[in-house]
């Protein structure tokens, strides 16, 4: 919501009404739950599920209605002049550290923030005095206070810039964010300390207003911004995709990776063991979705080289007791590998008849093969199986599939941009017009 509010004030210098109230709302929630939780500890007293303000809970958070922003600070204040801000809430509200345990490779993350700290200590003083010393809980208040000003200035709410400041109360004129006292309760006892929370920053909505912002509109606000999201979240792909598909295949059809280079002073390059095992259905056979491949290799010592494809097993048995290395995944952008000593292999690799696949001769060799079920091994040597082979090397496939991947991922992303653009907009919509109609 504080995006569409972003592009209402860039181009309207107005920040939509009926959003307005709707992040207040939200930010109140959120302080009164910080306020019941570790964010202070405040109160004992559970807090209730609405947006709207409670007279007689002891958090309260009230925003002024800004009739015009700046057109021009919106697009650098939430960003750019908020970053020293940012530093300090960082520290207020979350820190950070990072230790790896001596001898072993075991990662410990923590991380915690002054606020965190501060009320950590005020759970233990009330855990064992039942008390919370005044001069503490004014601080947890002066410093969530800070952040909820912060948090109110990058929202967009206010052009105000938000001082640097631990101040116990009033009322910001002006705007921004600040913690005024509740309304004293009907009862004669006076109220307790934890009485001076909520922050608020202005006019409180006059006595018997109710919010527009029922339980269904809420709801269905919140479901057509997750839609709106999981758009992005298949849009984005999809589009990715729909690129690949057109510019990253070759002239032959097929989509290829970047160029590796594989050297190894032994007599073979062989690959892990290729694991092709999916459904007996036709459209879920190896081929069906990944269409022919291509392995191209490209001598890079002037020898005739030797490409070819073939059941693990075969391949096994054929390098059994040779030296030869064997390339895995990429580390860092270089292929890992793993080397076999061993004796030279009792026969050119062109003379082993197990191949399925294969091409041999000078230069840039390549080897199109249709993938079946199975267990795969791809090798390169040289043509006559002598030692140190060194090649550029590149794989790609047809992945015929990938059309109706991209159709799928798009059309799902488009037609969740538009429920998601209609449960958004008609809970706006009403809410506007009951706005109005209450004026």
């Amino acid at each position: 919501m504080s995006v569409v509010a972003f592009f209402g004030i860039l181009f309207t210098g107005r920040y939509p009404r009926s959003i307005f109230e709707l992040n207040v709302g939200v930010l109140r929630w959120t302080w009164r739950v910080a306020y019941y939780a570790y964010g202070a500890l405040g109160t004992d007293r559970y807090p209730p599920f609405t947006l709207h303000d409670v007279p007689d809970y002891p958090a309260h958070l009230e925003v002024d209605y800004p009739e015009h922003l700046s057109r021009g600070l919106v697009l650098v204040k939430w960003w750019l002049l908020a970053i020293p801000h940012y530093i300090v809430v960082g520290l207020l509200v979350g820190g950070a550290g990072y230790a790896v345990r001596a001898g072993s490779d075991q990662h410990v993350v923590w991380g915690s923030g002054l606020i965190g700290i501060l009320v950590l200590v005020a759970g233990v003083l009330l855990l064992f005095t039942g008390r919370y010393p005044q001069r503490l809980f004014d601080l947890v208040l002066g410093l969530n206070r800070w952040v909820l000003r912060v948090a109110g200035y990058a929202s967009l709410m206010t052009d105000q810039y938000p001082p640097f400041s631990l101040d116990q109360g009033g009322h910001e004129s002006q705007g921004g964010t600040t913690i005024l006292p509740p309304p004293p309760p009907p009862p004669a006892p006076p109220a307790p300390p934890a009485a001076y929370t909520g922050p608020a920053a202005a006019s409180t909505p006059p006595p018997g207003r109710q919010s527009a912002w029922t339980t269904g509109r809420v709801v269905s606000l919140v479901i057509g911004s997750v839609l709106i999201a999981a758009s992005a979240a298949l849009g984005l792909p999809g589009a990715a995709l729909a690129v690949a598909d057109v510019g990253a295949r070759d002239s032959s059809g097929f989509m290829m990776s970047g160029s590796y280079p594989l050297a190894t002073s032994t007599y073979a390059l062989s690959s892990t063991r290729l694991a092709l095992h999916m459904g007996g259905q036709p459209m879920f056979t190896p081929h069906a979705v990944l269409g022919d491949t291509k392995m191209r290799a490209t001598s890079q010592n002037g020898k005739e080289i030797f490409v070819g494809i073939a059941p693990a097993w075969q391949v096994r048995a054929y390098l059994d007791g040779v030296g030869h290395s064997t390339f895995s995944r990429m580390m860092g952008g270089e292929p890992f590998m793993n080397d076999h000593r061993g004796t030279p292999p009792r026969m050119p690799p062109g003379e082993a008849g197990i191949w399925t696949a294969q091409s041999s001769g000078t230069g840039t060799q390549d080897v199109i093969w249709r993938p079946k079920s199975g267990d795969w091994t791809v090798v390169v040597m040289n043509a006559d199986g002598s030692p140190g082979v060194s090649v550029d090397a590149t794989a790609g496939a047809e992945v015929p599939a990938l059309s109706w991947v991209v159709a799928t991922l798009l059309i799902l992303a488009g037609v969740s941009l538009l429920a998601g653009i209609v449960l958004i907009v008609v809970p706006l919509r009403a809410v506007s017009r009951q706005r109005q109609q209450s004026v």
